[in-house]
């Protein structure tokens, strides 16, 4: 739920991405895969020039659902072999929940339905989200196939949402729990995001709330999921990531979690060679 998102990036990644992007990645910019509300919804998408059919990881940035864009993502998982497609969605000042849902998952028909003009894979796709777009991220991926967040968007209805892997960076998880394990800043940047984004604050729609966080869609037939949480994180809890690693082991789902030490919600210490390593080394060990 981080509100300066694109500090965030230039504090985690912006160094190893411009480097990669001036050098040897192709880039396709403002692709549009739907329309809402009048407003065209785009996707960037990122590979390397030496890669041919490499499997895509779809980019949920964060920024309290409100703020944030699709612009300069994490590239440090395209070294390992990945393209990557970053997802501008419609902000909860535009439209509430399930919105940005709807959107994400619009993106993925689009991005499964095209992955032979743009060249990559199409059977198997990865999420991975921050903050409030890990949140997302998880959300989406809990919900496969489940019609009731799966939206009418774009030209791609009979094809597939779903995705087979989920990466979550120190996403929410649990709008039933989170306020009671949040620190006073956590609040002040929390109550009025979460109001926003369900249109009310929580206590007046605990249904919807429940609806919204992964937790509770969590079903034996979840993807494989990776969180990355920070250790000394005062934004989002990290009991949060606790609750959804907890969730996913009572049904004996892939689940990997890292604890970053020291780390707060952003930091170098999220785009480090080594973590990439261990996404790497899980992704290909549930068949990426």
């Amino acid at each position: 739920m981080n509100t300066v998102p694109k500090l965030f990036f230039l504090l985690i990644f912006l160094p190893s991405s411009l480097i990669m992007a001036q050098k040897d990645t192709v880039i396709v910019k403002n692709i549009t895969y739907a329309e809402a509300d009048d407003k065209k919804l785009t996707l960037d998408i990122y590979k390397l020039k030496t890669q041919s059919e490499p499997y895509l990881i779809v980019w949920i940035h964060g920024g309290a659902w409100h703020s944030g864009s699709k612009e300069n993502p994490p590239l440090g998982m395209l070294t390992h072999g990945y393209a990557l497609a970053s997802v501008d969605f419609r902000a909860s000042t535009e439209k509430a929940f399930p919105a940005p849902v709807h959107d994400i998952k619009a993106a993925i028909r689009f991005l499964r339905a095209n992955a032979t003009q743009y060249g990559y894979k199409s059977d198997k796709i990865i999420i991975w989200g921050a903050s409030s777009g890990g949140h997302l991220a998880a959300l989406v991926a809990t919900t496969n196939n489940n019609p009731t967040l799966e939206g009418t968007l774009g030209n791609y209805l009979t094809t597939s949402s779903s995705v087979q892997a989920c990466i979550d960076f120190f996403g929410p998880t649990n709008f039933l729990t989170i306020l009671s394990q949040s620190t006073p800043h956590g609040l002040n940047v929390r109550l009025p995001a979460l109001a926003i984004l369900l249109g009310k604050p929580v206590e007046q729609v605990p249904e919807l709330a429940k609806a919204a966080s992964p937790v509770y869609q969590v079903s034996a037939s979840a993807p494989p999921l990776f969180i990355v949480h920070g250790e000394q994180d005062n934004q989002v809890p990290i009991n949060q990531s606790i609750e959804l690693m907890s969730a996913y082991k009572s049904k004996n789902l892939p689940v990997q979690i890292e604890f970053i030490p020291n780390a707060g919600h952003s930091g170098p210490a999220y785009g480090t060679k080594e973590l990439m390593d261990k996404m790497a080394v899980f992704l290909k060990g549930v068949g990426f």
